[in-house]
């Protein structure tokens, strides 16, 4: 098996083909097979160097690195091959009509009720004056094009009905359609996943595999993202790799959640490609549009923290924040940059809000009881103990002062993990205020 993902290096990338180079990737990760990243720089106007450099970042960041890779701008000389040879058997023909004539036949066409279809002109009429070609590639409308799609099922196309694509503009350079065939052909693409506004372009691209005499991979169309809102998913647009980065994100919060929407799987946190590649299973895909939730991903980032053991984010810490650390802070962590935030608490100083007279009194009593208390993994419980038996206090009344004075906050991790790590002689400090 040999998949692929094959994004124009244009901008960067956005959730929507990060959901479909995902796919690409787990299928063939599933099947111990080969992905690979094809760059589709044909159009050199609109292609950057610079989103060359960012698609592989970004897939690096991700987790996911291809096996192979391979750009459209290294490969004009088979597309030439490609398309002599198809030319000469007929497939591949000239055309002359500006693309103003072309969009006023549309026009009439469409005001008779007719489908804005291609008429083929007879190649025996002279050709206009002072006006270069494009190329079409001829469908053969006697040849009606059927597949059986992994997620969409039987489908089937009447080429009839579909217009003769355009190949190659006047000015010789390539348009997406043949390019690709060419190189899923001699590349070894065995399996596409990709959106499902891509199926005509696959009805297409079937006959083009079948006249250059080459196997048909098997296809794969799913439902395109929309944003939460139900806006299209244009809106998606800029949500991707830098958003999650700004964002302090987990890669795999988004993959976790990219890999699951739009199916009849549930969506869970996961911490592992493998994981998820053998869950991947295309009868679980729907046919509705999946809605992507940015608050999803947070709650999934926010799960994935809580579950992480200390080996897993130990080279993103702080250097002050070592296991023991980290196992009271995780259950309240929700991006991995809050850990810094703790850091003043355990090491430095913080700003404590200033208590009242009441609770200036019940605080030096705590800092009095706390001198004479062993600072073990018990400590919280005995100080607490020992002060609902000096002052009577209970509950808010007796936690929230504590809180407040030990860590300058209102809410956060148990204390009774948090006080040991704080230490004795900080922690008498600050219940003094001094």
């Amino acid at each position: 098996m040999k998949t692929r993902f094959a994004p124009a290096p244009t901008g960067r990338l956005h959730v929507g083909n990060i959901r479909t180079a995902l796919h690409n990737y787990l299928l063939a990760r599933r099947e111990g097979g080969t992905f690979l990243l094809r760059i589709d720089d044909t159009d050199r106007e609109r292609s950057r160097e610079e989103y060359v450099e960012a698609i592989g970042e970004d897939l690096r960041w991700l987790g996911l690195e291809p096996d192979e890779t391979a750009r459209q701008s290294q490969r004009f000389d088979r597309y030439e091959e490609a398309f002599e040879k198809l030319r000469a058997a007929g497939r591949i023909y000239a055309c002359y009509e500006t693309p103003e004539e072309l969009e006023l036949r549309r026009k009439v066409l469409l005001g008779r009720g007719l489908p804005p279809v291609y008429e083929r002109k007879d190649q025996d009429a002279p050709v206009p004056e002072g006006r270069d070609p494009h190329w079409r590639f001829r469908l053969d409308h006697d040849a009606p094009i059927e597949w059986e799609d992994r997620i969409r099922g039987v489908q089937k196309f009447d080429p009839r009905l579909i217009s003769d694509p355009v190949v190659r503009r006047a000015d010789g350079s390539w348009l997406y359609m043949l390019p690709s065939v060419v190189d899923d052909m001699d590349l070894g693409i065995t399996h596409v996943v990709r959106g499902e506004d891509h199926v005509t372009n696959s009805a297409i691209q079937l006959q083009m595999f079948d006249a250059l005499g080459a196997r048909r991979p098997v296809l794969a169309h799913e439902a395109l993202l929309v944003a939460a809102e139900g806006k299209l998913s244009k809106r998606l647009g800029s949500v991707g790799v830098e958003e999650m980065k700004a964002r302090g994100l987990e890669p795999m919060a988004l993959l976790s959640l990219l890999a699951r929407i739009g199916t009849s799987q549930p969506v869970e946190p996961m911490d592992d490609l493998d994981r998820l590649a053998q869950g991947l299973d295309f009868a679980h895909f729907g046919r509705a549009p999946a809605h992507f939730d940015m608050a999803e991903v947070e709650a999934l980032n926010a799960k994935l923290l809580h579950a992480a053991s200390y080996e897993e984010v130990a080279d993103r810490l702080p250097d002050e924040i070592g296991e023991a650390h980290w196992q009271a802070l995780r259950g309240n962590i929700a991006h991995l940059a809050e850990a810094a935030d703790y850091v003043p608490i355990f090491t430095g100083e913080i700003d404590a809000p200033e208590p009242s007279e009441e609770d200036r009194t019940f605080l030096e009593t705590a800092a009095n009881l706390a001198e004479g208390l062993p600072f073990d993994d018990g400590i919280w419980s005995a100080l607490t103990a020992a002060l609902k038996e000096e002052t009577g206090r209970r509950g808010k009344a007796l936690f929230l002062p504590l809180r407040l004075a030990l860590t300058g906050r209102s809410s956060g991790p148990e204390m009774a993990a948090m006080l040991p790590l704080i230490g004795k002689e900080r922690a008498v400090r600050r219940l003094l205020r001094r």
